[in-house]
């Protein structure tokens, strides 16, 4: 959505912005813990869904033979100032004209510190909470499948890495490949250098998405839905509560209302990367971002932030699939990876993928992945309360999609781990037993229709 209104750029335009010094003001936070990881949306940061040590054990005789996953890069910085430069013009107009309140004195200064760190990683890099996500989930998939990796090393097969070509994703694939090679350096010659393929990983970028990009430039319906769930009186109110928190009545009431929304978006939009920038916050204690948006504005804002992905990257309206049809790639090329192991033609003992949340929303729709099965009509539009679509559920930072596969006797099995949990393939599949998490590749051929 477009935060900047004309009139507010006009505005904020004719401001000269004061360089005041970064300093460290009350952290406040909770660092990475993240209380109400809805309100995040798609940035909240990452934690694996379960321990390993419940993970089923595959059936008598199997071993593994073959893993691979596509995995969102890590935590970042934001992809831009705009954000903070919105808000940091307000602020400066209001503080030169005595408009604070005591709460939005603090916020100037912090919001100047968070700025300048994550002008300091760049914006759009991974950040050091990031880095670790990464490399912990590289760690934890080694110890996962011991036996694989030590059969991959004695055999000599190969691990191919490839990436959208975006710079941390890049970051997150050399990161996560590092990482397995930390826990067991033999691993090290048989890692392939990280290759680009967007057609297979950015692939709303790339010539299979221009659909896609058609849609979401010029489709009528989908432009009025997105201005009547964000148009609600809930919206006004709550960008006007966000807003005097910050400054003074007057000093809100001279905005307009769309000014005010575009204003509060700012607010939450920083309020929703702070925890990603944890590690650089002072003390690594976190920035305490939640002291200046009420929990249910940012709740309600997180809500705004999910409709917009859901409409444009997830499940959609039930009547079309351009949201999701184009991540077929990238599900083929998971059936194709397994049945070049099954067949005898691949050389690889596993096949790493690190791309963005762009590929990972519509392959969780495509697939049918939990939270992504129920798509809505113009009559019936995404709520909370209607639908289980939760950004931070279904595409976190750092979140992943892993296929682990187990052989025994020429017969291939499947287990699917999503965020690391074990996950059930959709309902038209049927697991080895029931209960089980572990699937016939015959059966995932067929259900799939890849036949």
């Amino acid at each position: 959505m477009n935060r900047v209104t004309p009139a507010l750029a006009t505005a904020l335009g004719a401001l000269v912005l004061t360089a005041l010094p970064a300093h460290a003001a009350d952290t406040g936070g909770s660092g990475t813990h993240l209380a109400h990881r809805d309100s995040y949306g798609t940035k909240a940061t990452y934690a694996p869904e379960q321990s390993a040590r419940s993970y089923q054990r595959p059936p008598a005789g199997f071993t593994p033979v073959f893993t691979e996953n596509v995995s969102r890069h890590g935590s970042r910085s934001a992809t831009d100032s705009e954000d903070g430069d919105l808000i940091l013009a307000l602020w400066d107009k209001a503080e030169a004209t005595g408009q604070l309140t005591g709460k939005g004195e603090e916020f100037g200064p912090k919001v100047r510190a968070l700025q300048a760190a994550m002008a300091k990683i760049g914006y759009g890099n991974l950040s050091g909470l990031g880095k670790e996500e990464i490399q912990d989930t590289a760690t934890r998939t080694a110890a996962r499948l011991p036996s694989l990796f030590a059969g991959i090393a004695r055999d000599g097969e190969k691990i191919d890495v490839v990436s959208s070509g975006q710079g941390r994703a890049v970051d997150s694939a050399n990161l996560y490949a590092g990482a397995l090679a930390d826990a067991d350096p033999a691993l090290e010659p048989l890692i392939g250098t990280t290759r680009t393929d967007k057609d297979l990983l950015y692939f709303h970028k790339a010539d299979g998405g221009a659909a896609y990009r058609d849609y979401i430039a010029n489709d009528q319906r989908l432009a009025d839905t997105l201005a009547k769930i964000t148009d609600q009186p809930k919206t006004h109110k709550a960008a006007y509560s966000v807003l005097r928190r910050l400054f003074k009545a007057a000093f809100v009431e001279q905005l307009g209302s769309a000014d005010q929304v575009a204003a509060a978006q700012a607010v939450y939009n920083l309020y929703a990367i702070a925890p990603a920038m944890s590690e650089e916050s002072p003390g690594g204690k976190g920035w305490g971002m939640q002291r200046y948006i009420s929990t249910s504005d940012a709740a309600w804002f997180g809500y705004l932030s999910d409709a917009e992905d859901f409409y444009e990257k997830g499940p959609g309206f039930a009547d079309s699939d351009i949201t999701y049809k184009m991540a077929d790639v990238l599900l083929d090329d998971f059936f194709q990876q397994v049945e070049a192991k099954r067949s005898g033609t691949s050389t690889l003992g596993a096949e790493l993928r690190f791309t963005h949340a762009e590929e990972i929303i519509p392959l969780a729709a495509l697939m049918g992945l939990p939270g992504s099965t129920k798509p809505v009509t113009a009559a019936k539009p995404y709520t909370y309360a209607s639908n289980p679509w939760r950004g931070a559920d279904v595409a976190p930072l750092a979140s992943n999609i892993q296929w682990d596969v187990y052989e025994k006797n020429g017969r291939f099995l499947v287990r699917m781990l999503y965020n690391e949990q074990e996950t059930s393939f959709k309902a038209a599949c049927t697991p080895i037993s029931k209960g089980s998490k572990f699937y016939d590749l015959d059966e995932l051929e067929r259900c799939f229709g890849r036949g």
